[in-house]
């Protein structure tokens, strides 16, 4: 699920320098976390060209798209996203320097790495090789026309095979939801096909080696990606039977792949899935994070005043010029600085992008209100982003709307969005976690997979 920090990618370069040239790697701090970003940056007989990783979001090669070296300064500009970076070289391996980013602005210094870094798997990804078969597969989703790439793994033994979909969060993901420095759907697919469960995990639409455009989906667009995979497998004849296991913004996905699918999905596990609308959600996720991070009970009260001011504005209003003359206005009212445009674009940007509009709309009772396959729903206690309590209640009560007589609910103690064990469930803390999956929730969601199919 969407947490309200910045999210960055990269850019481009268009100057020359000699010295320059190199791989340079800093470390952003936005709301607490450390944000790591490397800059590859080599030269063409037109100028320099670069590329950047964010090694924690999983964000590899990423081309850029304007920057000048020039009297020992570096700029790199996108402007797609407003982010600018600039920099001045203080000596051949250092530079100093800052990040902006939609009216704001972080310190950011680049080291050059004089040896390439080696990421380091965490210790529950598996090795190879592999006790099963790994295949890679693509097929089409018709109504996009787009070819999506993943990994089928299947036990090796003889024989049909039981196989669970894997349903990214949200924002753009690779097949092992890579993030943070953890790749989860990796780990979970390993110990789901030890215990005789077939699994695909794809990469989201636009990524990896996935075709069509993630920027301009929304979570209904998303769907039908999963029905596309859904499509593919039943082409399969090692392939007795099809659930869907989606994490986060993939837990509403599942249900309304569910409820449309009836005869083709088994049953569905819902991993931090959502159970109350997407305003809802997001008002209750700022308060909560803020919160943990120390924000003042008063800052947090006017901060979620405004927030569901804006949120109503872009949801009662097609009309951009005035979303941007009312939000300039209102946020104007609350804040005790001078706000410019370039922070209202800023904000604009994403909550009146296609996928948070209709995010904002979204009512998982919908579709959970007609899914009746088995239904598994887990959650940690110490989720911030989608909150147990609020979200497996209202779960529950949707699938007792629809007479669902097949679930379970669980809500596992001291676990955090990630199903990682966690000591106050801030997204800062995911990435300093070793844990990729708890072992606990593995069990849980394997054991009760197998007793589906007894």
């Amino acid at each position: 699920m969407k947490c309200l920090f910045i999210l960055l990618f990269l850019t481009t370069l268009t100057s020359f320098s000699q010295s320059i040239k190199g791989t340079w790697k800093g470390e952003l701090s936005i709301s607490g976390m450390s944000l790591p970003l490397v800059f590859h940056i080599d030269s063409t007989e037109n100028g320099l060209v670069s590329t950047m990783d964010s090694p924690s979001q999983g964000a590899k090669g990423i081309p850029t798209n304007t920057t000048v070296f020039s009297n020992n300064e570096l700029m790199i500009q996108i402007d797609k996203i407003q982010f600018i970076y600039k920099g001045k070289l203080v000596s051949n391996d250092a530079l100093n320097g800052e990040v902006t980013q939609f009216g704001k602005t972080f310190a950011m210094n680049l080291q050059r790495l004089l040896v390439e870094e080696q990421p380091q798997g965490k210790p529950q990804e598996p090795v190879q090789p592999y006790p099963y078969i790994s295949e890679e597969v693509s097929f089409i989703n018709p109504i996009g026309g787009h070819a999506l790439s993943g990994t089928l793994t299947l036990p090796k033994a003889d024989g049909r095979f039981p196989c669970a979909i894997l349903i990214s969060g949200s924002g753009p993901q690779n097949r092992d939801e890579e993030l943070m420095g953890h790749k989860p759907f990796l780990v979970l697919s390993d110990y789901l096909t030890r215990q005789g469960i077939a699994v695909l995990r794809f990469d989201d639409r636009g990524v990896g080696k996935s075709g069509g455009d993630f920027a301009s989906a929304t979570t209904g667009d998303l769907a039908t990606d999963v029905e596309a995979a859904i499509a593919y497998l039943r082409t399969r004849n090692d392939i007795i039977s099809i659930g869907l296991i989606g994490h986060s913004e993939g837990g509403i996905i599942a249900p309304m792949v569910a409820s449309r699918n009836k005869e083709t999905v088994a049953f569905i596990v819902l991993l931090a899935g959502t159970g109350i609308r997407g305003k809802e959600l997001l008002l209750l996720q700022s308060q909560l994070i803020s919160k943990v991070n120390g924000v003042p009970s008063a800052q947090i009260k006017k901060n979620t005043s405004l927030n569901e001011k804006l949120y109503t504005m872009v949801m009662t209003s097609n009309d951009n010029t005035q979303i941007k003359k009312d939000a300039t206005k209102l946020m104007a009212e609350y804040s005790a600085t001078r706000v410019t445009e370039a922070d209202v674009d800023g904000l604009l940007a994403q909550i009146n992008s296609p996928w948070f509009r209709y995010f904002l709309h979204l009512d998982p009772s919908v579709f959970l209100e007609k899914t009746t396959c088995q239904v598994l729903a887990l959650n940690g206690t110490l989720d911030l982003q989608v909150p147990a309590k609020e979200n497996l209640a209202a779960i529950e009560k949707s699938l007792k709307v629809a007479e669902n007589k097949q679930y379970k609910i669980v809500s596992l103690k001291g676990l955090n969005h990630l199903f990682q064990k966690a000591k106050t469930g801030n997204p800062s803390e995911y990435a300093t976690i070793e844990e990729t999956f708890n072992p606990k929730a593995l069990t849980e969601i394997g054991e009760w997979i197998l007793e589906v199919y007894k």
